[in-house]
């Protein structure tokens, strides 16, 4: 059994909160640090410290380590939960990462022909620490909480808050080190990040956390099951697990556009933007900081919007629909930049055009993102809640794989412009079939889920406030 840390408390909540919600910020910081300089990397050429490949190369691999980023919490989860338990999953996870920015850092001179060799090798360390880190810090919060705290809601909307500040530092940080002194200083930076991350959960757990996360999961439940008996399915139970794939498969659509950002977005900042502020030009990573602060920015707004629809607060459903709505207006925002450029003209379209893209994107996955975990908690039966979750992931793994195959018909030069308004136009009207499917499906699956929806939890602006922020343990 786990214990609570008699540590005290800071701003009404234990101590251990903030400890988990530094080494998350870090973590968060180093990965998308990393993440923002990726694609640019792998298309630099080579005399400028990249590898010189093409758009398209690069955006498969992308797409590739963003699935692969998806499918190794299910067996890093596992571990975590049959053998070493969430604490050193979590240490043994960071170090890997670190390894693995730290690799990735090493300059190409120093490598003798390997750099591509030594590459894939950190993305391999990268993906195999993200497995057994991601699946395993957000479940040690709620631990820190007796059943039944009402504090518990609060603390997550600290803890997400820290995530979303590692994602918006991250970026802005490892892109400026990376644009200024070379891209190996970029993932340096964000090796040093995940340092940070795993020295505090090394010096400070024990005092902050008391044996919290020790003993891997299964060992603990063992201890309190008095059965092992194994019902059938229920209709009920059958009908939820039904809206769970529904959602999860039309969930696809969704990431599939929204991935767009690490790759070919990012690209098109790169190579097709105005990025002159006065005169100091603007990394084209930087922008991928845009939807964490949006995050912060907007999520109080849409907890406060739905706190004040109350009893009209669209079903999750209606929501999904409507951040389909969203991403489709995301699209059309680059559709219109596109076409708004004289015939003849060298394309640099306008920064705001990239941050009104970025803001729909954003708002659509404030109305979505939230569905994800809270669906499948509400929903499963609990003996399958598990297995359940991890089709939600394996379904945005797809997405992200998708995204790259995707994004990787952009092309070069001239004919990159045409492709990418056919990638706009596709991915903008695929959103909208899928959104009016969603809203006529919508009635079948509110029945489906035989009065789940809303149940059992406060509607509350804490409550809903901690659900928009807790986007990022859904896709991040």
């Amino acid at each position: 059994m786990s214990s609570l840390p008699k540590a005290g408390d800071f701003l009404g909540h234990p101590k251990g909160l903030f400890l988990l919600f530094g080494t998350e910020m870090w973590e968060r910081f180093g990965y998308y640090g990393m993440r923002a300089i990726l694609v640019l990397y792998l298309v630099a050429i080579v005399q400028d410290g990249g590898f010189g490949w093409s758009n398209a190369d690069a955006l498969s691999l992308y797409g590739t380590f963003t699935m692969a980023v998806y499918i190794t919490p299910l067996f890093g989860g596992w571990l975590a939960d049959n053998v070493l338990g969430q604490r050193k999953a979590i240490v043994i996870g960071g170090l890997l990462m670190a390894a693995g920015h730290f690799t990735m850092g090493i300059p190409h001179d120093m490598l003798a022909g390997q750099e591509e060799n030594i590459f894939y090798l950190g993305l391999a360390l990268l993906c195999l620490g993200n497995g057994l880190f991601k699946p395993n810090i957000s479940t040690m919060v709620g631990d820190l909480y007796q059943e039944g705290d009402q504090r518990r809601d609060g603390a997550f909307t600290i803890f997400y808050m820290g995530i979303n500040i590692g994602g918006a530092l991250g970026p802005l940080v490892a892109g400026y080190a990376a644009a200024s002194m070379g891209w190996q200083y970029g993932f340096i930076v964000a090796g040093i990040g995940m340092l940070i991350s795993v020295a505090m959960q090394v010096m400070l757990s024990n005092k902050y956390l008391g044996n919290i996360g020790v003993e891997p999961a299964v060992k603990i439940a063992q201890a309190q099951s008095n059965s092992n008996t194994k019902e059938p399915l229920t209709k009920v139970e059958t009908d939820r697990i039904k809206v769970i794939f529904t959602m999860s498969v039309f969930s696809i659509i969704f990431w599939m556009g929204f991935e767009q950002a690490g790759g070919l977005m990012n690209l098109f900042a790169n190579d097709y933007t105005d990025r002159m502020l006065f005169d100091f030009e603007i990394p084209a990573s930087w922008f991928q900081s845009l939807n964490s602060i949006f995050i912060i920015v907007f999520a109080p707004m849409v907890a406060i919007i739905w706190l004040k629809l109350d009893k009209r607060e669209p079903d999750s459903p209606i929501k999904f629909a409507i951040a389909l709505i969203f991403l489709a207006l995301g699209f059309v925002t680059m559709i219109l930049a596109l076409l708004s450029q004289g015939e003849g003209e060298p394309l640099q379209i306008s920064m705001m055009w990239l941050v009104l893209f970025y803001l729909f994107h954003t708002l659509g996955e404030l109305c979505l993102s939230p569905i994800g975990l809270s669906m499948v908690s509400k929903l499963a039966p609990l003996r399958l809640a598990s297995m359940l979750m991890g089709i939600w992931f394996l379904c945005t793994a797809v997405a992200n794989k998708i995204a790259g195959f995707v994004g990787s018909f952009l092309g070069e030069g001239e004919e990159a412009l045409d492709n990418a308004l056919g990638i706009f136009i596709g991915l903008g009207a695929t959103a909208v079939i899928s959104a009016v499917i969603m809203y006529l499906l919508s009635d079948k699956l509110v029945k489906w889920m035989h009065g789940a929806e809303g149940q059992h939890e406060p509607h509350t602006q804490e409550h809903i406030l901690a659900e928009e922020l807790e986007v990022v343990a859904d896709k991040q």
